[in-house]
């Protein structure tokens, strides 16, 4: 099969590059050129910006791909364009989307009023119905929408699409360093972690690296997939406090989770969020329809992101979050004795 990836070479593409050459594919990037390049030797590249996407057609249609997979779709514009420049060239997109579509994802961040949605979020679970979630919370994320990314793809019967709904994802090369808090604090030798009681409590479906690029992968090369939407993550989603003992347990910490109610914390480590709207898919139906099982079992996949975590900790920490100071004068000073008689707070 011959497949275009748009990206390909960050944190999840690279991945995926790895698997589908593997497996046999010819595999070509459409890239800007601006990330190192770690791809198999045969797999080839034409540079260029997506903007100008439609500036290619004709090397595309030379190209023929089969499927073309859209790991960075942000915008409906972004959308729009590929499906503009592939129809009639390609026979399927397949575009990766996020678990913030979800109405669960409004009702944590206080977006969408009610109570909680239950749990887990199947792909038929109702959507946020207020879009552009980070307007004015982040630059030059005005307009993105993976709900209106999602409608695009869908639309077209002259080019079926794929859309795969991934959960945090972690692994090495995460730009996010999603373990890095806790972490870092084992590796201080820190005696407690001090937690929200709300979030230490809070589930949220994870995915590591090499199991969601399998997944979209599958999802290229398998045409069961075409007119699909399909989340992918792992089956287990652990709690906040889980995650950290799992952490631990691999790290070699030996330390205490305490937890303690927002009004009682340290403002660094107070969570704006509604914790008890659990973020948590159903991933049976990839499961049932594809077959999608992990290759990496979770206490690997946490090992060999510790690693990289430790080897590669953010050029840039923000000293603010590591306040041990405020964190031992909660659990240590005037507040011990009121943990003590309070059944809120706990170890």
């Amino acid at each position: 099969m011959r497949i275009l990836i748009i990206g390909g070479t960050g944190f999840i593409g690279s991945h995926v590059v790895k698997h589908l050459d593997h497996a046999g594919h010819d595999v070509v990037l459409f890239r800007r050129g601006q990330t190192e390049d770690n791809s198999p030797p045969k797999v080839k590249n034409i540079l260029g910006e997506r903007l100008f996407l439609a500036e290619f057609s004709g090397e595309f249609r030379r190209l023929a791909p089969n499927v073309v997979i859209d790991m960075i779709p942000a915008t409906e514009q972004d959308a729009k364009v590929v499906i503009s420049t592939f129809k009639g060239i390609a026979q399927r997109v397949v575009a990766i989307s996020s678990m913030d579509v979800y109405r669960a994802y409004g009702r944590i961040h206080h977006t969408e009023p009610g109570s909680p949605d239950p749990i887990p979020l199947s792909e038929d679970a109702p959507l946020r119905e207020k879009l552009y979630p980070y307007r004015g919370k982040y630059k030059d994320a005005d307009d993105y929408e993976k709900i209106v990314v999602e409608r695009v793809v869908m639309s077209d019967p002259a080019l079926p699409g794929t859309v795969l709904r991934f959960p945090m994802v972690y692994g090495p090369r995460d730009n996010q360093h999603r373990f890095f808090d806790y972490l870092k604090r084992m590796d201080d030798k820190r005696p407690f972690i001090l937690l929200d009681e709300g979030y230490a409590h809070w589930r949220g479906s994870r995915g590591y690296v090499e199991n969601i690029a399998s997944a979209i992968a599958l999802a290229t090369i398998d045409t069961r997939a075409a007119g699909h939407i399909y989340n992918a993550g792992e089956p287990t989603a652990l709690s906040t406090v889980e995650l950290i003992r799992e952490i631990g347990q691999v790290a070699g910490w030996q330390g205490e989770i305490v937890t303690a109610p927002k009004d009682h914390l340290p403002h660094h480590l107070s969570k704006d969020a509604d914790t008890s709207q659990h973020w948590v898919i159903d991933t049976t139906r990839i499961r049932n329809e594809l077959g999608y099982k992990e290759s990496v079992h979770q206490e690997e996949a946490i090992r060999l992101t510790i690693e990289w975590e430790r080897a590669n900790p953010p050029t840039e920490i923000d000293t603010k979050m590591f306040n041990y100071a405020a964190e031992d004068a909660i659990v240590t000073g005037e507040f011990k004795q009121r943990a003590r008689a309070n059944t809120a707070w706990s170890r």
